[in-house]
């Protein structure tokens, strides 16, 4: 009676003692040698921060897939487009690297401005980042044994960004990324999880997604000249518009330069700037202002005279010289 008890009691100590599936990664051995991977992550990796913060706007995003999608949302209360731009937007702001402005709630912010009796001040950008989710699913696959069974849970999204320039509407590049997320559950003889969908697998994808074109987009925008504009001049002294937050310190060269004519291409229909020309250059002595919005910089003239001349022809630039 004994030894026939015993066959049960140590059957079902083993089951339950392993409940739950894991399944182990399998070793795969690549077919790029070590040399190659060590470079193409080099290429992967951001360059050093640039010294000074464009400035981008991150525009509309739109859910071109059917998930999500009813008669009762259109495609300003659509939550999957939105959720796009919400994690673009913070990407942008952690990276350190840029100036990132509010373009899809402008109405709202407009609205809280006259409430508070402040005017909204919109800031002009560098480049308005605008884009989609293209393709968006999930699926369950799952196996089942005579006393085991498992169930895999996987989410996956596809991004498409457009960069504009502000002054034309011309989009000058697009990026696609796609990301995915899986999650594994099992249970031998009734032990075990048996989960049901988990929403947060949509989150993980589209994070994925976005996280899969970040760095080719980031360092397109750095491609872009950065400037800015002359606030006034006086005497020797002359202000000009960002200081800290856009990464201008006291001590820095700046180029003073005289814009090139605008003409009209005939080809493409586009008006053109020919080249600006150098004229001066300033040392910023010192900054002021408390945010992005009211900063500014003082700086000394070191070489040139352009007192006089009309401002709106005239902005500073980074020093090649």
């Amino acid at each position: 009676m004994n030894n026939r008890l015993t066959y049960i009691l140590v059957p079902l100590a083993l089951l339950t003692g392993c409940a739950t599936v894991q399944k182990q990664p399998e070793a795969v051995e690549s077919s790029v040698s070590r040399e190659a991977q060590l470079e193409a992550q080099k290429q992967q990796a951001l360059p050093a921060k640039p010294k000074f913060k464009r400035k981008v706007a991150i525009g509309r995003f739109s859910n071109e897939t059917r998930y999500g999608r009813s008669l009762l949302r259109d495609d300003e209360n659509d939550p999957l487009g939105k959720q796009v731009s919400d994690i673009l937007a913070g990407r942008l702001v952690e990276s350190g690297r840029f100036l990132v402005f509010e373009r899809p709630d402008i109405n709202k912010l407009k609205a809280e401005g006259e409430l508070s009796g402040e005017a909204l001040d919109l800031v002009g950008v560098d480049t308005m980042i605008l884009g989609s989710l293209t393709e968006f699913g999930h699926s369950t696959t799952g196996k089942k044994g005579f006393m085991s069974s498992t169930k895999k849970q996987t989410a996956e999204a596809s991004v498409e960004l457009r960069l504009v320039d502000v002054k034309t509407g011309h989009i000058f590049f697009t990026a696609k990324g796609t990301g995915m997320a899986t999650v594994e559950a099992g249970e031998i003889a009734g032990y075990g999880s048996k989960a049901s969908y988990d929403a947060t697998l949509n989150d993980k994808a589209i994070d994925a997604a976005v996280s899969d074109v970040l760095n080719t987009l980031i360092r397109k925008l750095e491609e872009r000249e950065w400037r800015t504009d002359i606030l006034k001049i006086d005497g020797n002294q002359v202000f000009i518009s960002g200081g800290t937050h856009q990464g201008i310190k006291a001590g820095e060269v700046l180029a003073v330069m005289d814009r090139g004519e605008q003409v009209k291409s005939k080809q493409t229909g586009f008006g053109i700037e020919l080249p600006a020309s150098q004229i001066g250059k300033i040392e910023v002595v010192s900054t002021f202002g408390t945010s992005e919005s009211n900063e500014g910089s003082l700086a000394k003239v070191i070489d040139g005279d352009f007192a006089g001349t009309d401002l709106n022809t005239l902005f500073i630039a980074e020093r090649t010289e």
